[in-house]
């Protein structure tokens, strides 16, 4: 991989992009003073009237040690940044960068996200406490992080709240994001009339799903901007030679297998922005040519995936949690613990073991005597829940 960030001409450029599984060189603002660079296309955000680069960038690493990234984000048209203040460095390495890029943040639609805030006054001591970390006075898009019912966000206060703060200048939009119960989130979300963004769980594992096709587009018509997450699928455990091998088209193509994953979720028009960890150059570079890419997926790549989506369904979890939990009286957040795990397994960046340490110590130590079989009945994907809770409570710990 080439990572000389030397400046490129049109024609060097398109002969070094149509080679997408070799990655995308990255493309200096100062190297196309005679001639513009391809651009990221651009979508609106719902009825903000915003119009955002469709990939966006995941700040789920430590952004301190790879603030590169950023100047590279910022450099390439990638101006959609995701954080939150549970992302461990991730606000302080932002707000490095803007002290000392103060220009740039203009140029940037800024999101973060409070998790389990108790109440409105804690929801406005959290988003102080970001903006300070941000080194900011404002944020483009505030989130309430990891809702599973709609309970949680319709409540009077917090639209009032939202109201206030969008008043007073310290966000510009608010919503809410959901790993878990999506379909019903989106649905309801779509009602209220409030809501100006979403970021849910969506790839090519659950896109094809009637309810959450529906959900989207209730949300699309109701101007809700929506932005994709977890857009690579990745599952619990290893796959097996034949289960990877139902990949192997994509590469035929020109694509690897993540740019496919990644320009199918590109490919829904209604999908504003895909959100993206890319915690290094090389994930950068590659995600990067499949959004400056033109070519859709052809028919046999679409069928790859899915088939792929199909022969691995029964190590996805889809975040039906209302199904599995319910089915346990509530006695273990399996939805919280499979994602921790998911996290540990995938997400090498991300301090998982910190993250599950958090869960109450009753219910961690609870984990591996309960009796799962009721939620492996309840879960329509069939995931061995009992086996994986059980080595989440022996891995994590």
């Amino acid at each position: 991989m080439n990572t000389n960030q030397t400046p490129l001409t049109r024609r060097r450029f398109l002969q070094t992009s149509a080679l997408l599984g070799a990655g995308a060189m990255l493309l200096p603002s100062a190297g196309w003073a005679a001639e513009p660079a391809p651009s990221i296309p651009r979508r609106k955000f719902g009825r903000t009237g915003v119009e955002l680069p469709v990939l966006g960038l995941g700040c789920m690493f430590d952004i301190v040690r790879n603030s590169v990234i950023l100047r590279q984000a910022a450099d390439n048209g990638i101006t959609y940044w995701d954080t939150a203040a549970g992302y461990h460095n991730s606000e302080p390495g932002i707000g490095s960068f803007f002290e000392k890029n103060s220009a740039a943040r203009k140029q940037i639609f800024l999101v973060t996200k409070a998790s389990g805030a108790r109440d409105t006054d804690d929801m406005t001591k959290r988003l102080e406490q970001s903006l300070e970390r941000l080194k900011t006075d404002y944020v483009d898009l505030y989130f309430l992080h990891g809702k599973d019912d709609i309970s949680d966000v319709d409540q009077p206060e917090i639209k009032a709240w939202a109201e206030a703060a969008k008043k007073s200048g310290k966000i510009r939009f608010f919503g809410f994001s959901t790993h878990s119960n999506v379909e019903s989130c989106l649905s309801s979300a779509a009602k209220l009339g409030w809501i100006d963004g979403m970021m849910f769980t969506y790839n090519y594992r659950v896109m094809d799903k009637p309810e959450l096709k529906a959900a989207i587009d209730a949300c699309y018509a109701a101007g809700v901007g929506l932005t994709a997450m977890k857009t690579q699928g990745e599952r619990q455990g290893a796959e097996t030679p034949a289960q990877a091998a139902l990949l192997s088209a994509l590469t035929g193509g020109g694509f690897t297998a993540g740019q496919a994953k990644l320009k199918v979720v590109m490919d829904n028009p209604q999908i504003s922005v895909a959100c993206v960890q890319m915690p290094n150059l090389n994930v950068f570079r590659q995600n990067l040519a499949a959004a400056l890419s033109p070519t859709p997926l052809s028919t046999a790549q679409r069928a790859a995936l899915q088939r792929h989506a199909a022969a691995t369904h029964n190590s996805y979890c889809a975040g039906c949690s209302r199904l599995c939990e319910s089915a346990v009286a509530g006695a273990a957040p399996i939805r919280e613990v499979l994602r921790y795990m998911m996290y540990h397994e995938h997400y090498a960046e991300v301090d998982a073991r910190a993250m599950f340490a958090e869960l109450a110590p009753e219910a961690r130590a609870a984990l591996p005597t309960i009796d799962y079989s009721a939620a492996e009945r309840a879960c329509p994907r069939q995931l061995p829940i009992g086996d994986l809770m059980r080595e989440a409570a022996s891995r994590l710990a």
